[in-house]
């Protein structure tokens, strides 16, 4: 069987990636954490979260393990695929959300653990909070870095 987030782990990175969005003022947020089969594992909300947040951020976290990459990543290789893009959204019935904000979660061998996604704020900011959770537990994150300008995203 291949290696999993264990619930520990989990739990720490949705609370770190909490404090990494109120640390850098996001709206409220919603971060899951999915395990290598795509079951959740470890969720949270924040008060005052639009209701849709909450499926968001699981299906960032689902795309992310499903395509292998960020979410990010599929939104990049697919943006010249919209058949492709719609063809991956109905199979999925629905839950393919080719934006940022869903993060590998890797240890280190980079082997993948599961997945983080997170949704409240601009994309670009949700995934920073990803990938800076991830790093306060200990684990690398695929991508590595956020996107350039994250800072300034709007939503």
């Amino acid at each position: 069987m291949p290696a999993s987030i264990s619930l520990a782990v989990a739990e720490r990175i949705v609370d770190a990636a909490l404090a990494a969005a109120t640390r850098i003022g996001t709206a409220p947020m919603a971060v899951a954490v999915l395990d290598v089969g795509g079951h959740l594992v470890a969720f949270k909300r924040q008060d005052g979260l639009a209701f849709l947040r909450c499926e968001i951020a699981q299906s960032k976290a689902w795309t992310a393990l499903a395509m292998g990459t960020s979410s990010r990543g599929s939104r990049d290789r697919l943006a010249e695929r919209p058949t492709f893009q719609a063809a991956l959204s109905s199979l999925s019935q629905g839950r393919f959300i080719p934006v940022p904000g869903g993060v590998l979660i890797l240890d280190g061998e980079k082997r993948v653990l599961g997945a983080v996604g997170m949704s409240g704020d601009a994309s670009d900011k949700d995934e920073a909070c990803c990938i800076e959770a991830i790093r306060a537990v200990g684990l690398q994150s695929y991508p590595a870095e956020p996107a350039p300008g994250w800072e300034n995203a709007r939503p």
